[in-house]
């Protein structure tokens, strides 16, 4: 069998300073994969709104400038370290940033002019990626792996938040707020779930025109309407079983916690900014109403993309129906910016074939 020969260099969107665009250069990969680590090449990186917030700084100041991002892609495996028993060369893999199987490898460190450029266990913004093997899952060659990339986050985040954070039960009511490329899975997930009445709230028509293909009941524009005079029309004589929270708005997270039922379960999946509080009147906590995290919907990647990917198969529920715009990688601060105005309804995917 021919050796294969391993690139040296691969192009990456680099965030260089916190609040300016990415720099999109050629760098140089590792010269050798250490213990845990396997060399993929992408074929798509999904744009997740956590990205935007270390952009922005959203949990304080950088220590790690410069350095890669993306946490949500689908690839192939070109190489791997020593001790991989999980993944092999040739695999098809999704790209995701909860554990899973394998080793968790020291992050690699890459280089451009002479400077390190950080990573951490993954990274999907570079066409090729040095990755701890615990951050991939096996697919099969077969699967369309443009959509496969949204198992990464996307998918497995918004339908963890139902089924294993929430654990919406049949009949029940369910509030999101804020239907991006996450809030869109998790109405999905609901409608999957059987909920019965299913509210997305956005400031953008389009996003829940998405969400009203992807099973909401009801949609709620927040740049026309007031979304807590809309949602009290809408349970006049009751009051939602869950309310989810995708925004990090402290405003919002306190007057959901109050608007839902007395038994409600608020989850709260965006991250406010460093240093935001809010207040709480936590009697009822007391009696059955919960608030908690998430972190990724709790999912785990072995055992939920093939389970997920099999509901979709199953459903023959069409996934690109999410993915709103796909561009070559010079164009990522092109795709952020359309993310950020509300141009781009769901998920935004980096191409790197083009």
């Amino acid at each position: 069998m021919p050796t294969i020969q391993l690139p040296k260099q691969t192009r990456a969107a680099i965030l260089v300073e916190q609040n300016a665009p990415l720099a999109v250069e050629t760098i140089d990969l590792p010269q050798s994969l250490d213990v845990g680590q396997v060399l993929v090449r992408l074929k798509y990186s999904g744009i997740c709104g956590s990205q935007i917030g270390e952009i922005d700084g959203v949990k304080g100041p950088d220590k790690w400038l410069p350095h890669l991002l993306g946490h949500e892609g689908s690839g192939d495996v070109l190489a791997t370290g020593p001790g991989v028993k999980h993944v092999r060369s040739g695999d098809s893999v999704v790209l995701h940033w909860r554990p899973s199987l394998g080793i968790e490898a020291v992050p690699p460190k890459y280089n451009l002019a002479g400077k390190t450029v950080n990573a951490g266990w993954v990274t999907t913004f570079n066409e090729y990626a040095v990755v701890s093997e615990n951050r991939l899952t096996v697919i099969d060659p077969s699967t369309n792996m443009k959509v496969a990339a949204l198992y990464g986050c996307a998918i497995t985040t918004g339908f963890g938040v139902i089924d294993n954070k929430a654990k919406v039960r049949l009949g029940e009511s369910v509030v999101v707020f804020g239907a991006g490329g996450i809030g869109l899975n998790i109405v999905q997930g609901a409608a999957l779930a059987g909920a019965s009445k299913i509210v997305a709230v956005d400031r953008f028509a389009n996003r829940l025109e998405l969400a009203a293909r992807c099973g909401a009941t009801h949609t709620i524009d927040g740049s026309v309407d007031d979304p807590w005079d809309a949602l009290a029309d809408i349970f006049t004589t009751d009051r939602p079983n869950v309310f989810i929270d995708n925004t990090g708005n402290t405003e919002v997270i306190a007057r959901g916690y109050e608007f839902s039922s007395n038994q409600g379960r608020v989850i709260l999946v965006g991250v406010p900014k460093a240093g935001d509080t809010t207040d709480l009147y936590t009697l009822k906590l007391h009696f059955g109403k919960q608030i908690s995290g998430t972190t990724g919907g709790e999912a785990v990647p072995q055992t939920d993309i093939a389970r997920y990917m099999a509901l979709a198969s199953a459903r023959d529920i069409d996934l690109n129906d999410i993915i709103s715009d796909t561009a070559p990688l010079e164009q990522v601060n092109a795709l952020i910016n359309g993310m950020r105005d509300g141009s781009s309804a769901g998920r935004c995917l980096i191409d790197f074939s083009l």
